[in-house]
């Protein structure tokens, strides 16, 4: 029996695996959405990237898990990919979800591809956190408009820090077992960093035809991937 802690990225909570949960218990396995410090319903705890890590570690041991497939999609990609390391034994295998990969001594922000000075402006000018996702930037992602009300309005604030900080790995990404699951509809190529991953023995790309939120616009086929992925 594999256990899936499934992480959503910048702005949302566990709701958003709502409909992803359903297909991986129904194989039998174990699944556990994660709201990260300082999202939906944990607004207003303070929080920064290393907390984001904990929270990831403190769930795995917690639930004392095993067979632990991490799942992180978009920002939480680079939190999962540290806490991988952190849970030693207890991993079975990485699957980022579209995602944002960690790099030693790099933050989410310092990635950013309008470059990181228009990011952190915006957050600035936000009181320190990052505005939540709008319909507008929903647009070419493969949503009804009613899975576009949903994720909008279910989108919180997201604290800054964590996007400022930056990531700390002990060893090569590369030599995790790792799934990327490359999201077409938000480009058709990897970026360069995850793209240099991929030439490891232990990773594995699959794309999907959808937008860069597949927990949503196609839960079922993205369930049907990490079962897959999970062996």
């Amino acid at each position: 029996m594999t256990e899936f802690v499934l992480v959503a990225g910048a702005w949302l909570g566990s709701w958003a695996w709502d409909e992803v949960v359903p297909e991986l218990r129904a194989g039998g396995h174990g699944a556990h959405p994660l709201t990260l410090s300082g999202l939906a319903d944990r607004q207003g705890v303070p929080a920064g990237q290393q907390t984001h890590v904990q929270d990831i570690v403190d769930e795995v041991e917690r639930l004392d898990l095993r067979d632990v497939v991490l799942v992180g999609h978009s920002y939480s990609g680079i939190p999962v990919g540290q806490a991988a390391e952190r849970i030693g034994d207890r991993l079975a295998r990485v699957v980022f979800v579209d995602s944002s990969v960690p790099a030693d001594g790099e933050s989410f922000v310092s990635g950013w591809w309008e470059g990181p000075a228009k990011l952190e402006a915006a957050i600035a000018g936000n009181g320190g956190f990052w505005a939540p996702l709008t319909a507008a930037e929903c647009d070419g992602q493969g949503f009804t408009d009613d899975q576009i009300a949903r994720i909008v309005g279910g989108a919180t604030p997201h604290p800054g820090a964590s996007l400022a900080e930056p990531a700390v790995l002990a060893g090569p990404l590369g030599e995790l077992p790792a799934t990327y699951i490359k999201c077409l509809l938000d480009g058709p190529e990897p970026n360069p960093d995850v793209a240099e991953l991929l030439t490891s023995e232990h990773w594995r790309l699959v794309t999907m035809d959808t937008g860069h939120w597949p927990m949503f616009s196609q839960p079922r086929e993205l369930a049907r991937i990490l079962l897959e992925a999970a062996g």
